[in-house]
């Protein structure tokens, strides 16, 4: 299973490594973001691929450029593309590629959060149902069948002496893919280092 989950992340990765980086290499250094040698603030709205039809993601985009955001987050849905284990679909509004190219074409930024669980009012967080299938696993816990998470430290704490671990667990196989872009960790204040914590509000 584990191997199913890092081939996964491995895909995804890869949409990024094919849009490019405009603006030069991304890096992060604990105070912020710098893109081309530059230190840049950026403004994230979200758009999720399919919860419009493809022909509808140019418009959107726009109005969220006119807006004045930089960056267009949007989650990655595993059920949605591995509906049967082994079997992806990436056509229709499925296609994750065409999206983050109009979002290139656009001239803004993509942050990908590629969980595999991403809560987001979606069914199962996202999860394939046949991950039922899988034996001995056990959801958003430090358990070898099943690991990486989205927005963790609200269950942390029910995990006790097991939830920090599986933090560290994440953020050191994460930099290990060497991307070559920065990974957030979205409202996770214990975020190892080179990791960014990430909070998507100004509450």
């Amino acid at each position: 299973m584990m191997g199913r989950v890092l081939c996964w992340l491995i895909m995804v990765v890869v949409v990024v490594v094919m849009g490019g980086i405009r603006g030069g290499e991304v890096t992060y250094d604990g105070r912020s973001l710098i893109i081309g040698g530059q230190r840049k603030i950026l403004f994230s709205g979200s758009i999720h691929y399919p919860r419009s039809p493809p022909e509808m993601w140019a418009s959107l985009i726009s109005k969220a450029k006119k807006g004045g955001v930089d960056v267009i987050q949007t989650y990655v849905f595993w059920n949605l593309h591995e509906l049967l284990p082994g079997q992806y679909d990436f056509s229709g509004g499925k296609d994750i590629v065409r999206f983050m190219k109009e979002i290139q074409a656009q001239g803004l930024y993509a942050s990908l959060r590629i969980g595999p669980f991403i809560e987001s009012e979606w069914s199962y967080g996202g999860l394939p149902f046949w991950l039922h299938e899988i034996p001995g696993i056990t959801y958003r816990c430090d358990n070898e069948p099943f690991k990486i998470e989205n927005e963790y430290q609200m269950v942390e704490h029910s995990y006790e002496e097991r939830g920090p671990p599986y933090v560290k667990w994440a953020a050191e196989m994460a930099v290990q893919l060497q991307t070559g872009v920065p990974w957030l960790m979205c409202k996770q204040d214990d975020a190892p280092d080179p990791l960014c914590m990430y909070c998507p509000d100004f509450s």
